[in-house]
């Protein structure tokens, strides 16, 4: 496993392809052979959008700078009034070193 960088900033989260609300994200990014690149990292939102999101499946973040990530939750619960949630994070995801700018 290798280190490739951070990726942060705002974007949309969506779920079965409807918006949700906006966010804000920080992912840092590995190269893992065999399977490429992945990330892992964090979400924040507003306590009642986390809270409508949190543990289902088809849940993206398209990103201000147009990327769509695939985004799955880490954590098995939410604490209440939480605004942020781990998450583990595949989909578009840039490819090139140089692409994190760390």
């Amino acid at each position: 496993m290798r280190y490739l960088g951070r990726l942060h900033g705002h974007g949309i989260v969506t779920r079965m392809n409807r918006d949700v609300c906006r966010a804000s994200y920080d992912i840092d990014g590995f190269a893992v052979r065999p399977r490429g690149i992945t990330g892992s990292g964090e979400i924040r939102l507003r306590p009642a959008d986390l809270a409508a999101v949190f543990g289902q499946r088809d849940v993206h973040l398209r990103t201000d700078d147009g990327r769509l990530l695939a985004l799955r939750f880490s954590d098995k619960s939410l604490s209440e009034g939480s605004v942020a949630a781990h998450v583990d994070v595949g989909g578009d995801l840039p490819t090139a070193t140089e692409a994190w700018p760390g």
